[in-house]
């Protein structure tokens, strides 16, 4: 199971596109003149992105565009099963061209891509709305700490797959829980509808959401005050098997394998630009970790 959801981390940060990949740009290939910094997004995706650019991915796409020289063009894609496959990898255009040359927010070290230097450390969140009879919760630990009494109060909406399912399932809190699909049907109902809508309506009285989506959320409602926890890291053992549910993630942008002068540009402008990133993620309510040291990166010669 922990395998299983460790996986589906990365899905729920919108990174489900575990698809077959078509052979990778050589490593020899000369990268053509750029007219446009050509980037693709799910367009029904805040705070992350959206299609009238009023996501902060959006706002970090334009800030690089203004740097190149470059105006920004969208290729929009849902968030769903083959995104890269259908937009980064995907030149099936009438000049051969590829529809994009950049992804905004993937894991840091994503297999589909090559990713650059991470511009971002967050982790998952856990949620509820202030004054509704969980206010005794204000930490991790009194989560993991609750009574008998204070376990019967919980209405846990979880997603049916993820790293947050697996806590509450190693916590022993399953059964005051109700599975929710992590892809849904409608392509325009954001990741952060469980909050907007059932957790309002106090159908369920908490849940969990990635912590940037849960920050802003919180940072926008009007009639409701919500308490956002970010999680960190557990360890533990069971059966004598060590476990380890990781919360946090670091997250970086994706171009293709073997366009490593592109990934190379990209990477400068992160760096020139983080404390303008950090100031856009604070716009958003976005809860930011320190970033660690970038983990090294495998040659592209796939």
């Amino acid at each position: 199971m922990a395998t299983r959801l460790s996986r589906f981390a990365r899905a729920a940060l919108g990174l489900v596109l575990a698809c077959p990949l078509p052979s990778a740009v050589s490593a020899q290939e000369v990268e053509p003149p750029r007219a446009a910094l050509k980037v693709c997004a799910p367009p029904f995706n805040l705070p992350m992105s959206e299609k009238d650019g009023s996501g902060y991915e959006n706002r970090m796409a334009e800030l690089f565009g203004k740097q190149l020289g470059l105006p920004v063009q969208y290729t929009w894609f849902p968030q769903r099963m083959g995104f890269i496959r259908a937009t980064l990898r995907n030149n099936e255009t009438d000049d051969g061209s590829y529809k994009c040359d950049l992804v905004m927010g993937v894991v840091e070290n994503f297999e589909l891509a090559a990713t650059t230097r991470p511009y971002m450390r967050s982790s998952w969140a856990m949620v509820y709305v202030k004054g509704r009879g969980l206010d005794f919760i204000k930490s991790q630990a009194d989560f993991k700490q609750l009574s008998d009494a204070q376990k019967q109060k919980l209405r846990i909406g979880i997603w049916d797959q993820g790293p947050t399912t697996e806590w509450v399932y190693r916590l022993g809190l399953i059964d005051q829980s109700t599975p929710y699909p992590i892809m849904s049907g409608d392509a325009r109902q954001g990741p952060g509808h469980i909050i907007e809508e059932d957790l309002v309506k106090d159908d369920v009285n908490l849940t969990f959401a990635w912590g940037p989506i849960a920050g802003y959320i919180a940072k926008n409602m009007r009639d409701h005050e919500l308490v956002v926890i970010p999680l960190e890291n557990e360890r533990g053992e069971a059966d004598g098997q060590p476990w380890e549910i990781r919360f946090d993630f670091q997250i970086a942008a994706a171009v293709r394998h073997g366009e490593d002068a592109w990934r190379d540009e990209v990477d400068a402008l992160i760096a020139k630009n983080q404390a303008a990133i950090d100031a856009i993620l604070a716009e958003y309510g976005v809860p930011l970790l320190p970033l660690k040291a970038s983990q090294a990166r495998e040659d592209d010669d796939d």
